[in-house]
């Protein structure tokens, strides 16, 4: 008889490019089989980030859906578990930012970056907590928040309230799910060196010049955390918002 694969498994939303991706890859580096979602318009990039993995020698799945669909999150959960098992730890990545004024936001504007950067995160973690309660043994809840969750900033008004409500979600789940086992924490990352930025180049070399550290943010900077978060080594860390951004801001 094989013996059984006892290996941890990982669900990265948003996994199809930057910075999901970067924590995607460095989770299956760290020995994880990783489930990559994204949206099916992505569907060809998520394709490649599961070839990456497999080529680490690691399983994938990829479980395409959109993070703000109950419907959709629930079968995402259900494929990861499905094609590799179990589910240990969950980071809910998949993010928006929009550079609009207040006077210029609309009412749909704040609405798309809620569910996604917001509702996403709580449907994400709502379904992966169910899960981690009904296998046992406790799990990781792990979600993008933002510099902006302890400083907002101007032009981004609906981004910087989504994060700090991503930030009051982690207290939350932080004690609700402490009795299972749970733990529950985010990152808060700065200026990161992704597609983002790719028609605003004049705005991100500013920001850039504004670091102490005198560079950008890479996924994979971003990504370290996120591998300690996932890790045994932060057991005894939840409801946390870590700040990881250079030393642009300090709380």
């Amino acid at each position: 008889m094989n013996a059984i694969d006892v290996t941890r498994v990982a669900l990265v939303t948003g996994g199809g490019q930057g910075i999901g991706r970067g924590i995607a890859l460095r989770l299956a580096q760290d020995g994880f089989n990783v489930a990559i979602n994204d949206i099916p318009h992505s569907a060809d990039a998520a394709e490649s980030v599961k070839a990456e993995i497999e080529a680490l020698g690691r399983r994938a799945s990829l479980v395409l859906g959109d993070v703000t669909e109950p419907a959709a999150v629930s079968s995402m959960i259900d494929r990861a578990v499905s094609e590799l098992g179990r589910l240990d730890v969950t980071v809910a990545n998949a993010g928006i930012a929009r550079i609009e004024s207040i006077l210029e936001t609309t009412p749909e504007s704040w609405d798309l970056t809620f569910a996604i950067n917001a509702k996403g995160v709580f449907l994400t973690w709502q379904a992966a907590a169910k899960q981690y309660i009904a296998q046992g043994g406790g799990g990781k809840l792990i979600a993008a928040a933002s510099q902006a969750a302890y400083r907002s900033a101007a032009g981004l008004p609906a981004y910087s309230a989504s994060k700090w409500a991503v930030r009051g979600l982690t207290q939350a789940a932080a004690q609700e799910f402490a009795p299972h086992g749970i733990t529950a924490n985010s990152y808060a990352p700065g200026i990161v060196n992704t597609p983002l930025w790719k028609d605003t180049p004049e705005a991100f070399e500013a920001l850039v010049k504004t670091i102490p550290l005198g560079r950008a943010q890479e996924p994979a900077d971003v990504a370290d955390l996120v591998s300690f978060f996932a890790s045994p080594n932060s057991d005894y860390m939840t409801g946390q918002t870590v700040i990881m951004d250079g030393g642009m801001i300090f709380s």
